[in-house]
């Protein structure tokens, strides 16, 4: 019987998706669920929503919810397979707190989980308590699988493969979808079926390097017309995607929402007309959060309030099967981050890069791709400046490393001094307070 730990159980959606899933799953149903949260009201809410849609399946898995710190090692041990989907500080007050000190200084961000002074402050508060997961587990579930689904996912992905012992794969559902959205979203629904693709690079900016139709036939010529037809007339939610196939020829896996900060282009307080122009959402993710905390609200409540059974329709998340594979040898196909070791020469060894992974029984397996478009690979770089030396200032605790990784942020440099920079990040260091270890 496997045991599989949800470290973040209070990440409503995420434990509602990925373990209703496992239980949905004939390999799977039958395990050991171990929920961990350090907050009582979110983890009982994930228990009760889990032991519905248990119910709904038969009742063939066992759960058990384990609450704080001192039960840890408790809800990780003997694990097989342990799902990450944490989010330090939550949205209140960390998040805010990203928004808000970066806004008064006329720095705007639309998602900043990532990428950009939001990604590097989230990263430096996830690290330690990723890293203290990481002890636990090669102490009590050393061949345990680790799956990743938190932002940063390359800076702490990375972190993970690089400084500890645990076998960490990181993941992320925009490869999943990355060419069925861009095919719907031009009128080419009828090439989706027996399509043929390529994506590499890095997480959030992956790249679709190759699309074909069943016949083999290169759907890009097309694309790149109908793309730039799109951005030319009425607005809409891609653009910033679809401007990068025109200037740099390739499509990327993340929205444009998020894309729109990862480069010093499109948010730029000397030109505010470039929002309005591309559609970018700033401030998106304040809003999301505010959203997403009030329909969690409305599903607990009628949860509690009707049967406690809960249907659920396996969903298309990695995770339950990456996990079938390992424990029955299928071989399956996924997007996974993954030191890069000369999978992508022309990236450094020590990145985290997104690539297929032929996983089975033997484990995780990445394929080598080869060198990305030289255009590409500059654009992977501007992300991995700020992510290696991210990682360095999680690692010695220097305040310094901190600065150079804002520094080196595209959207950061484009808007501000650099003494600005410094001022700010100190700003956030002191408001983030505990959430923080201290730094030198």
């Amino acid at each position: 019987m496997p045991k599989i730990t949800f470290m973040g159980a209070g990440s409503t959606v995420f434990a509602r998706n990925l373990l209703g899933d496992c239980m949905a799953s004939p390999v799977l149903a039958d395990s050991e669920i171990s929920l961990y949260d350090i907050d009582a009201k979110r983890l009982k809410e994930s228990e009760t929503i889990l032991r519905a849609i248990n119910k709904g399946l038969g009742e063939k898995a066992t759960i058990k919810a384990f609450l704080g710190v001192e039960n840890r090692k408790e809800a990780l041990r003997g694990s097989h397979f342990v799902v990450n989907a944490i989010q330090v500080g939550l949205y209140d007050p960390c998040t805010i707190t990203d928004f808000e000190i970066p806004n008064k200084y006329g720095l705007r961000q639309t998602i900043a989980d990532t990428l950009g002074i939001g990604g590097i402050m989230r990263t430096l508060r996830t690290i330690p308590v990723m890293e203290a997961f990481a002890r636990d587990m090669e102490e009590v579930c050393p061949d345990a699988w680790f799956l990743n689904y938190t932002n940063p996912m390359s800076t702490l992905s990375g972190f993970m493969q690089r400084y500890t012992g645990v076998k960490t794969l990181g993941l992320c559902h925009s490869v999943q979808g990355c060419s069925e959205w861009l095919l719907k979203g031009l009128g080419m629904e009828d090439k989706l079926e027996g399509r043929r693709e390529l994506i590499a690079g890095i997480n959030h900016m992956g790249w679709l390097l190759r699309i074909q139709d069943k016949s083999g036939n290169d759907l890009y010529p097309e694309i790149k017309k109908r793309a730039k037809e799109k951005n030319a007339g009425e607005k809409h939610g891609d653009m910033v995607r679809f401007d990068y196939i025109d200037k740099m020829g390739y499509y990327c896996t993340e929205s444009s929402e998020h894309n729109a900060e990862y480069n010093p282009w499109y948010i730029k307080s000397k030109y505010p007309e470039l929002i309005e122009q591309f559609n970018i959402p700033l401030d998106e993710y304040p809003r999301r959060c505010v959203a997403q905390i009030a329909a969690w609200e409305k599903d607990y409540t009628a949860l509690v309030a009707s049967s406690s059974a809960k249907p659920h329709t396996r969903t298309g998340e990695y995770a339950s099967y990456i996990m079938e594979s390992l424990l029955t040898g299928t071989l399956l196909k996924v997007g996974g981050n993954v030191l890069n070791n000369g999978i992508i020469p022309n990236l450094p060894s020590e990145a985290c890069v997104e690539v297929p992974c032929m996983i089975d029984n033997y484990g995780v397996n990445p394929c080598y791709v080869g060198r990305l478009p030289v255009q590409l690979a500059a654009m992977n770089m501007t992300h991995i400046n700020v992510h290696l030396v991210t990682i360095e200032a999680a690692v010695t605790k220097k305040r310094e490393h901190i600065y150079q990784a804002a520094m080196l942020d595209p959207h950061t440099a484009a808007e501000l001094s650099i003494d600005d920079i410094v001022k700010m990040t100190d700003e956030l260091i002191a408001r983030h307070g505990d959430w923080l270890p201290k730094y030198k």
